[in-house]
């Protein structure tokens, strides 16, 4: 992976005091996270982007926190109270500040399409001729600059800086995934798939997981960004596209809706003379017969890829032509399939075996990778709209369908144990990969290639069970009394307790997280709880130097002026230690003291 450094530029220019600028940060779109869910930077420790914001002084003052400045006339405009800790006095925005809240949020502001245009306005290479997570941007901009800049994304800043996506607490459910992807780390067993020699020869180490919610926000861990095959997941890809564009009922005179009870590739058709459903060999193969079936081979496979890729937010799909030629050359019980198929009318009058066989042995070598094969399940999540480009890929009819018969068919022999364990549409493939759909919420692709005895990612089951075991994510715990014991990641955590709580309000602080300095006051948190050296979150935010935080802890959290460490230093000592006069003439305009008067006094009572 690239983990490219940010090359900034200082476009400050007439304020009245100087800004300090920040060390270099590194910036990309990994998306890879901590034990605490924090981004870890591809390597880079998540303090780099703290400290920047601890260094980021001015010698003005700045507007007070969430002041409302007017009424908003534009609905889509972006509400000017969210960007009150990136702005100083002079309006200058710090964008690397607001980047980074972007980031512990999940918004990958380097790679997601809704930001493109905004990013191609931030960088210093706006020609675009380095890749995204190279680019330069600018450190800081003029406030009515940055709305420009920004116009095109208003509404994915808004959702993501007021914390108004789907999974709130984005960075504490990342937390839990990478434990479980840790607790999996070294659970081996079953073997690579051994009928096709390119997925035997594939290395059985590898293991990754990678989440896309309805927002777009994304996690990825381990070998994400590795191809592989998606084999039998294009089954439940090639169902959904065929739908879309025939019909229900066009598409089934030719497979059926229900479980086989047998295995995969038998050759036996249910009781109406059909392939018991598309995610099997007989209805996969006879749903590619339907499939553009007017068109020319080429042409075929061109539309099926383009709607793959149009499902997957324009990320990775490719092909594995080394797949394709492996498995046609084993290919004898599909043939075997196909001309029983054919013998038994299932297939269009003009359907070409050959071709429709090839079709079918194309598409299952169709590559992704974990972080696209994500994007796809979230697509199918968010009811057939894509949420990093929010492009409509397939009717909310066809994903229904889709995903009813993922529910029910979509794992081979074990998709009883599946509904029953998992109770989520789910469809895997002998390469190690399973699409796994929360409706309204995520998809997570998961890849780990040794399988089990029923052709299942081995680690994967394990994994996905884990999963609805942490989190409400069962079909069923909606009921009431249902998974009243597990996360629900839609819903702030509120039983945190007081021990974590001083931990996330002093890193909160020192971070300058506004989002959960907000979600704090609104919950009614003590501010003023310290640490066990005394320290509160006050004496953290003025250590950062940032005024819009300290004042919003005074004005708004009304947090006392006056506490003192045990080191006997109050808010103000930290002030003067820092040599931070603007923040020095706050605190004392607001009675604060430092530490050796407050000991005075008490000794003069006594």
């Amino acid at each position: 992976m690239i983990n490219p450094t940010i090359e900034i530029e200082d476009t400050t220019s007439g304020t009245s005091g100087p800004l300090k600028e920040p060390p270099t940060l590194n910036i990309d779109d990994s998306g890879i996270y901590n034990d605490d869910g924090y981004n870890e930077m591809q390597g880079e420790d998540f303090a780099t982007i703290t400290d920047a914001i601890r260094n980021l002084k001015t010698d003005v003052e700045p507007k007070d926190v969430f002041k409302i400045t007017g009424d908003n006339d534009d609905a889509n405009a972006l509400n000017p109270n969210l960007l009150s800790l990136y702005t100083d006095e002079a309006g200058i925005i710090s964008v690397h500040s607001l980047l980074a809240q972007l980031k512990r949020n999940g918004i990958r502001p380097f790679s997601d399409p809704r930001l493109e245009t905004m990013m191609n306005k931030l960088s210093l290479d706006p020609a675009g001729l380095t890749i995204p997570s190279e680019i330069g941007v600018k450190k800081f901009l003029p406030k009515a600059e940055f709305l420009v800049a920004c116009e095109s994304a208003n509404e994915i800043l808004n959702q993501s800086l007021s914390s108004n996506l789907i999974i709130p607490d984005f960075r504490a459910f990342c937390g839990e995934i990478k434990k479980l992807y840790k607790d999996l780390q070294n659970f081996c067993g079953g073997l690579n798939a051994q009928y096709i020699p390119q997925l035997a020869r594939v290395n059985p180490n590898f293991w990754s997981i990678s989440v896309c919610t309805v927002d777009g926000q994304r996690f990825s861990i381990g070998d994400c960004d590795i191809p592989f095959c998606i084999q039998s997941c294009s089954k439940a890809l090639n169902y959904a596209i065929t739908v879309a564009e025939l019909g229900p009922s066009k598409v089934h005179q030719h497979l059926g809706k229900e479980p086989s009870g047998i295995g995969f590739n038998q050759i036996e058709l249910d009781k109406h003379g059909l392939p018991h459903n598309p995610m099997i060999n007989p209805g996969a193969i006879a749903c590619c017969s339907v499939l553009k079936n007017g068109l020319s081979l080429d042409d075929r496979f061109d539309y099926a890829i383009g709607e793959y890729k149009k499902m997957a937010g324009q990320e990775f799909i490719g092909f594995s032509n080394a797949t394709f030629l492996s498995e046609k050359s084993c290919a004898d019980q599909n043939f075997a399939i196909g001309y029983f198929l054919k013998e038994h009318g299932v297939f269009p009058e003009n359907a070409n075996l050959k071709q429709t066989l090839d079709l079918y042995f194309q598409l299952c070598s169709v590559e992704a990778t974990c972080d696209s094969g994500a994007v796809i399940a979230a697509t199918l999540a968010n009811g057939g709209v894509c949420p990093t480009t929010q492009e409509s890929c397939i009717t909310p009819d066809a994903v229904r369908n889709t995903l009813s018969l993922m529910y029910s068919c979509g794992m081979y022999d074990y998709s009883g144990e599946w509904a029953f364990e998992v109770g989520l549409p789910g469809k895997s493939g002998v390469a190690g990969s399973i699409l796994i759909v929360v409706p309204n919420l995520m998809g997570i692709c998961v890849w780990s290639p040794p399988l089990d005895s029923l052709g299942n990612s081995y680690r994967g089951i394990e994994f996905a069970k884990m999963l609805c075991q942490r989190f409400s994510f069962h079909q069923y715990d909606c009921i009431s009394g249902g998974g009243s014991d597990k996360i629900d990641p839609r819903r702030y955590i509120t039983h945190e307790t007081k021990e974590s709580q001083i931990v996330n309000m002093l890193f909160a602080a020192s971070a300058s997280d506004s989002v959960l300095l907000q979600k704090y006051l609104q919950t009614g948190v003590d501010f003023d709880m310290a640490d066990y050296d005394g320290r509160t979150a006050l004496h953290l935010a003025v250590c950062g130097g940032n005024m819009p935080v300290v004042k919003f802890m005074v004005d708004r959290a009304k947090c006392d002026v006056n506490p003192i460490d045990r080191w006997n230093s109050t808010p103000l000592d930290d002030a003067y230690k820092c040599e931070l006069p603007e923040i020095i003439a706050y605190l004392e305009k607001k009675n604060a003291v430092r530490g050796e008067t407050l000991i005075q006094a008490a000794s003069a009572q006594y």
